[in-house]
This record gives C-alpha cells, sequence and structure tokens, in this order.
C-alpha cells in the first residue's frame, strides 16, 4: 500500500474535516485510482494564501515516508466553495522543485 500525504487549503478547512479525502483514499478511488487503497501518512493545509507553506510541509511528509503528495480537491477543484486555487501551478511548481520528480504529485483527491 502506497503511502501519501495530503495538502488542503486552509481557507476550507473549516468547512470540510476531510472526509471524502479519507474515504477516497481507503478506497482506492479518485485520484488514487490508479494506485489503489492508500494509507495517508499526512494531512495538513498549504498554510493559507498564497500557499508557500505547502513547500516545506510536503517535504517533511516525504522525509517521513510519503511516497506521494496529494493536493485536496479543495486546491485543485475549489470543493466545497466553488473557487479553485489560484496559486495552484506556482504551488505545483514549487512543491515539485522541493520534493523532486520521483516523488508523485497527485493534483486532486475527489
Amino acid at each position: 500500500m502506497k503511502k501519501v500525504g495530503i495538502i488542503r487549503c486552509q481557507q476550507t478547512e473549516d468547512m470540510c474535516p476531510g472526509t471524502s479525502d479519507f474515504k477516497v483514499a481507503a478506497e482506492g478511488k479518485g485520484g488514487f485510482e490508479h494506485l489503489g487503497p492508500v494509507q495517508i501518512v499526512g494531512f495538513v493545509s498549504c498554510g493559507g494564501c498564497p500557499g508557500k507553506r505547502a513547500v516545506s510541509r510536503a517535504k517533511l511528509m516525504v522525509d517521513r515516508g510519503a511516497e506521494a503528495i496529494v493536493l485536496a480537491s479543495c486546491i485543485s477543484r475549489g470543493n466545497p466553495i466553488g473557487f479553485a486555487c489560484p496559486h495552484l501551478d506556482a504551488i505545483k511548481a514549487a512543491v515539485v522543485r522541493k520534493i523532486g520528480p520521483e516523488i508523485e504529485l497527485i493534483e486532486y483527491t475527489h
């Protein structure tokens, strides 16, 4: 079972407990379909706009065993508020630079 770390939007964490993220990860559905069921080893926020803390938090989760980093759907798809993160591309690029291309970056959860 692959180990993943999930980064969520800080602005939506008071509206979303992450229930759907945990469910699809356990079932191997949504963004995890190509991996099958996964073990979540970390569930953190981006740290707030513009998401700079996502970079160090992604690295920390990799250092602690995450084999892939996942940007929750609140960041990439705007769930549940209907507004995707305007900093998405910058966050993705910075995270990949920090963790390296050998660690997969998955762009959504559900």
